[in-house]
């Protein structure tokens, strides 16, 4: 949930810096801090804040051809300057930036560091002080580097600076996702290619629990047990335009605009030459041959899994369950005989979908990832990956990866029905098509959308969100969108919940915002907005064409009822901005949250 970036090289390193640390700001922005090196020495600069804070501080005179930077989300420790990073052992000699949590910090403070001046609160500054112990015991730095990883419990992303040597930067990785770029005369570190854009797309991946030596020329990576590990470096496919905002005011904007786009890329990218959609045999196989489908995700995802259930039970058959993987991880269910794990995360370093991932393996189950990250850690280490098409996804709050997962999962099942032999009425190529025409309806609805933010969530302290079905599970996300980004307390329910106690939180003028787009729960749902309305609620009904009456706030366009949730969540995704912009909030980057959880 932190971001680190790294440059080696001819050119002076603080401004491939700071532009670096800019793209990964949506990985944490409460401090923020680089560290270069020249022939005076390593000169830090750090700030609570964000990236603007720090250029604010850094002095233009300094000049340096090799730096580390972070950005940071906190953990351990208050944001602070002083919690900020880079972390320098107490001689200075050694400048350390971190992403992960290290489990053991205090037994390792406990058993080596008796007696040594901490200056944070960090987990992180345990580890350069260790460095420097063992050097001062007469280890060379890559043995001291060495012996500290062996020590260290949890997950850590490093990069290290050792002012006695202007040719390296240290790295090393586990659990925390890490890649070295690839340049002429130079190289360079990042947490995500993105941030790195601006100067290679060449980069090499990281496996756990690998040291690399970088240096301007070459990238040496070793195993633990000190054994040189030779790997070619990929090509980032990245646009860097797409991580542009462009004209939009903010990227979360910009990324509910690209979701038509988004459906049609995906259709595009999952047809045969025929124009028959078409998935990995092996992966089809793994489904059809399961007894059940465990989805496995957090957030977001796991709202985007509620809806694969529905569409994966309803077109291929097949029993589904879905898990927050946080949950899974520690408390794992009976499972069937024969199982298939399907993984699903915009980024693919969700750290305790990792964790699940892991057991899943060592039990010999099969597993799928669904991300939008090619070469992420849950796509490699999963035996199959599916991916999102979506383009990078910036803004904390998701949005087109949700659509996408659906979109995908859509076509998972249709295809695995269709391999079967499962009778289908549904040509979901076309249905998709009828989404994505439908989606630009409601991106150019915008106006609309405003007002009933304004009217609705001006002021209040909370928002209920209701739904029958399928629609619930679309209300669910549409309450996470709004507290997220608005600080609005808000709740999913299902519709027949309410009488279950829910209702009691009824208040006169209490919004509560209710989607009819289900023929079978039409008529029920909306008994349920009139026992709110009794009870002193302002209620909002949003309505699918054809099941639309008389008061309905908002009329969604008509589709195929299982896809519903890729139009409907369209106007709660847009509320729901329209309600931060109103109350003053920062859209894409939200207090306390990040866009990538790498840690537990």
């Amino acid at each position: 949930m932190c971001g680190i970036v790294g440059y080696i090289g001819n050119q002076d390193s603080k401004e491939i810096l700071l532009k670096g640390l800019e793209k990964l700001e949506y990985r944490g922005y409460d401090s923020a801090g680089i560290a270069v090196k020249n022939e005076d020495g390593v000169h830090v600069f750090k700030e609570k804040g964000r990236i603007a804070e720090l250029r604010q501080i850094v002095d233009q005179e300094v000049a340096a051809n090799i730096g580390i930077g972070h950005t940071r989300w906190a953990t351990h420790g208050v944001p602070s300057k002083e919690n900020a990073h880079p972390h320098q052992s107490n001689s200075g000699r050694f400048t350390l930036v971190h992403n992960g949590v290290i489990e053991n910090y205090s037994l390792l403070q406990q058993e080596y560091l008796q007696g040594v001046e901490l200056k944070s609160e960090t987990d992180t500054e345990i580890i350069v002080q260790l460095i420097e112990k063992f050097v001062q015991e007469g280890m060379d730095v890559e043995g001291a580097f060495h012996k500290t990883l062996t020590l260290l419990t949890g997950s850590y992303a490093l990069a290290l600076l050792d002012a006695e040597n202007s040719d390296i930067i240290y790295v090393a990785k586990n659990k925390s996702p890490l890649l070295v770029g690839v340049g002429d005369t130079f190289n360079v570190v990042a947490s995500d290619a993105m941030a790195m854009l601006q100067v290679t797309d060449q980069y090499v991946e990281l496996m756990d629990k690998e040291m690399v030596i970088v240096t301007k020329d070459n990238v040496t990576i070793k195993n633990m047990q000190g054994e040189i590990v030779a790997r070619n470096p990929y090509t980032a496919h990245i646009d860097a335009s797409d991580i542009e905002k462009g004209t939009y005011p903010h990227y979360m904007l910009k990324e509910i605009d690209e979701q038509p786009l988004v459906i049609r890329k995906i259709v595009q990218a999952y047809q045969d030459i025929n124009g028959e959609l078409t998935v990995d045999s092996d992966i089809v196989n793994a489904l059809n041959e399961s007894d059940r489908v465990y989805i496995i995700a957090a957030g977001t995802s796991y709202h985007a899994g509620l809806v694969g259930k529905q569409l994966i039970e309803n077109m291929a058959k097949v029993p589904v369950e879905v898990h927050v993987s946080s949950e899974f991880g520690y408390n794992m269910p009976l499972l069937s005989e024969k199982p298939l794990f399907v993984f699903i995360s915009q980024s693919g370093e969700t750290a305790d979908s990792r964790a699940v991932l892991v057991k899943v393996k060592e039990l010999g189950y099969k597993s799928l990832t669904i991300t939008n990250v090619p070469g992420s850690t849950l796509s490699r280490e999963a035996d199959y990956t599916l991916l999102l098409h979506a383009g990078p996804e910036i803004a904390v709050a998701s949005t087109k990866a949700y659509t996408a997962q659906i979109a995908v999962l859509s076509i998972l099942a249709n295809v695995s029905a269709k391999s079967r032999g499962i009778a289908q009425s549904l040509d979901l190529v076309h249905e998709l098509g009828i989404v994505a025409n439908a989606i630009e309806v409601l991106c150019d609805s915008k106006e609309e959308m405003e007002k009933i933010a304004r009217e609705y969530l001006t002021v209040t302290r909370n928002c209920f969100f209701i739904g029958r079905s399928i629609d619930h599970y679309v209300g669910l996300e549409g309450a996470l969108k709004l507290k997220e980004i608005s600080y609005i307390q808000a709740e999913g329910f299902a519709g027949g919940e309410l009488k279950h106690g829910t209702i009691a939180l009824i208040e006169e003028g209490t919004p509560v915002i209710a989607l009819a787009t289900q023929a079978n729960v039409n008529w029920s749902i909306r008994g349920n907005v009139k026992e709110v309305a009794a009870r002193g609620a302002y209620p909002c009904i949003i309505s699918m064409k054809g099941l639309d009456t008389e008061g309905d706030r908002f009329v969604i366009p008509e589709v195929h009822e299982l896809l519903t949730p890729l139009v409907s969540v369209i106007p709660l995704q847009l509320i729901a901005y329209y309600a931060a912009l109103h109350r003053d909030c920062d859209v894409d980057k939200p207090r306390n949250l990040a866009k990538s959880v790498t840690v537990e």
